[in-house]
């Protein structure tokens, strides 16, 4: 039970991180970008929001497969194939979880306006010290609440690690998976304790997303 636990912890640590490194220069383009076609990218992005978590899990696992060009490629570059791996978890969780991670994020800096970066330039800041010193400062409600949910949704996902990476204790077995293990083998104490502590941890995430929100509502009128 706790192994699952720490791997879960350490797949959504590992995962948001990922997703705040892609996450927020992609909600910057989004938000700041005047071409058509970033709608079309947007919509790439939200995909996971409708797309069923088995369907998105299926095509990664053709598409990271030892057979795929892809998959052959990069089990070339790094030595080994990521299906039923936890670095094929992350990749999965990235993926799965991006949109919970850019849409707060994107909301932050589309909130910001152009004033305070108009002002800053008319001070010489060049456009990297504007987002640096402006932007993420002012956007920082939205990055700790794209954090946050990507934190969460990952530490929820059941559909994309079980396509991706099965069953496998202590490399690919999280929370979600010991669930549905332990109801399957009729352990029901130890199914209530996992689902009993993920339903107290969701509730905490979504209080503390609208006290956020709540917070930049305030900021940003």
């Amino acid at each position: 039970m706790w192994e699952a636990v720490f791997l879960t912890l350490k797949l959504a640590g590992v995962t948001t991180v990922f997703l705040m490194i892609l996450g927020v220069p992609l909600a910057w383009w989004l938000a700041r970008s005047h071409t058509w076609w970033k709608e079309v990218i947007g919509a790439i992005v939200a995909l996971p929001l409708v797309l069923p978590p088995t369907v998105l899990g299926f095509y990664l696992l053709i598409a990271l497969s030892p057979q795929s060009p892809l998959g052959a490629a990069i089990g070339k570059t790094i030595g080994f194939t990521l299906p039923f791996t936890f670095a094929g978890l992350v990749v999965g969780s990235v993926i799965y979880s991006l949109p919970f991670a850019v849409q707060p994020v994107r909301n932050a800096f589309e909130a910001i306006g152009n004033d305070p970066l108009e002002a800053a330039a008319t001070l010489r800041a060049g456009p990297v010290d504007r987002f640096f010193s402006i932007a993420l400062p002012l956007a920082r409600p939205g990055l700790i609440t794209g954090a946050i949910l990507g934190f969460a949704h990952t530490v929820g996902e059941f559909g994309v690690v079980l396509m991706i990476g099965g069953n496998i204790p202590g490399k690919t077995k999280v929370l979600s998976v010991a669930i549905y293990d332990y109801v399957e083998t009729l352990q029901w104490g130890k199914a209530h304790i996992l689902a009993a502590g993920m339903l107290a941890f969701s509730f905490l995430v979504i209080l503390s997303t609208m006290l956020i929100e709540r917070r930049m509502r305030r900021r940003f009128p």
